[in-house]
């Protein structure tokens, strides 16, 4: 039982994404995308370039899913998706 525990934890790998995000018109916007993003149940790390309009995001993928990701945006108004070249 110890062993199917740890093999599970071995399997848990740590994925960083980008995602285009839509709507973000102000400088309070990347910390309302930054505080739904950082709700997701996995996510370790996520950093919001305004001027790009983008938010880089480190999760574990056993955890979440990009789909996750991009709900939890949507849901805080502001529609994301996967950036492309990743």
């Amino acid at each position: 039982m110890a062993f199917a525990a740890l093999s599970d934890t071995a399997l848990a790998a740590s994925r960083t994404v980008t995602l285009t995000v839509q709507n973000m018109t102000c400088a309070v916007c990347p910390i309302t995308v930054k505080k739904a993003l950082s709700q997701v149940l996995g996510v370790t790390r996520v950093s919001v370039d305004y001027a790009h309009k983008t938010a880089t995001v480190q999760f574990d993928d056993t955890a979440a899913t990009v789909d996750q990701l991009i709900e939890a945006t949507q849901a805080a108004g502001y529609p994301s998706t996967l950036k492309e070249n990743q």
